[in-house]
């Protein structure tokens, strides 16, 4: 059994046109050698079953000639992590004022790797369209572009760095709502980070399936800097539906630690 926790080389080119879009962001990337990806298709031939997190990473495996029957799809699980000896307050109500202003803004929050793949030149190019807007980006994890903070000098951004998980939690929690605009992601754990906080998430649809829009949060027809902005403004325009988006986010059921076991054993009996 092989478990792939990417779609591969499809992730891989759809980086790469990413860094070919905006090369002064790049820094270092550097696409993997050739006899890496020779190695993983000998690996994708002798593995009996290949286990992939979403519908988006068994497409990307497709596309690159893994036949479709051995691909399973278990999506990832999330539990409440202990932070400074406590379980994280899962459910806590939030509130959201009636309207958000300059002096108090929405706060936008992106927390992961600051990085093409995640679709950050994307979010922060709206970050710049929505300069005037009450609105802050924090951007949170280490910093993999470059000349980031030059681009966003004029706009409501704060870089925050690598952050302990007791700072992770203090950051979804003062957050209003939570962005993921990646380009490709196998699944993206943090989704269920941020609904374990009860955030409403914008996603887009290169991830695993957890959001369900227009009930917990908004997905992005596309992970353009136009929809990205589009979908910020709808949500600063109405904070009730914020609120509402906010009482509908919790990890479901099928995220749990159980349902990924139950899923593992049901594929081990298939075998």
């Amino acid at each position: 059994m092989l478990v792939q926790i990417d779609p591969g080389p499809e992730e891989e080119s759809i980086v790469a046109e990413e860094v070919a879009r905006v090369p002064e962001l790049a820094g270092d990337w550097q696409p993997a050698p050739a006899e890496y990806w020779a190695s993983w298709r000998k690996e994708c031939e002798l593995a009996d079953r290949i286990v992939v997190n979403s519908e988006w990473s068994r497409d990307g495996l497709i596309c690159s000639g893994v036949p479709r029957e051995k691909v399973s799809i278990i999506p990832l699980a999330y539990e409440t992590p202990d932070v400074g000896g406590q379980k994280s307050e899962v459910g806590a109500a939030r509130l959201y004022p009636d309207g958000f202003t300059n002096e108090r803004p929405m706060r936008l929050l992106f927390l992961g790797q600051v990085n093409l793949r995640k679709g950050v030149a994307r979010l922060l190019e709206a970050a710049r369209m929505l300069r005037d807007e009450p609105v802050e980006f924090w951007m949170v994890g280490p910093v993999q572009i470059a000349n980031a903070e030059t681009l966003t000098r004029d706009a409501r951004t704060k870089w925050f760095g690598p952050v302990t998980r007791k700072q992770a939690a203090e950051r979804y929690r003062a957050a209003d709502i939570f962005i993921l605009p990646t380009l490709s992601d196998g699944f993206a754990i943090t989704q269920l980070e941020a609904q374990a906080y009860g955030l409403p998430v914008i996603s887009s649809k290169f991830c695993g399936r957890v959001v369900q829009g227009g009930r917990n949060g908004l997905i992005l027809k596309e992970p353009s800097a136009a929809c990205i902005a589009a979908a910020i403004r709808d949500c600063i325009a109405d904070p009730t539906r914020l609120q509402n988006f906010a009482a509908a986010s919790r990890v479901a059921n099928e995220f749990t630690i159980d349902a990924l076991a139950q899923r593992l054993q049901e594929l081990g009996s298939a075998l």
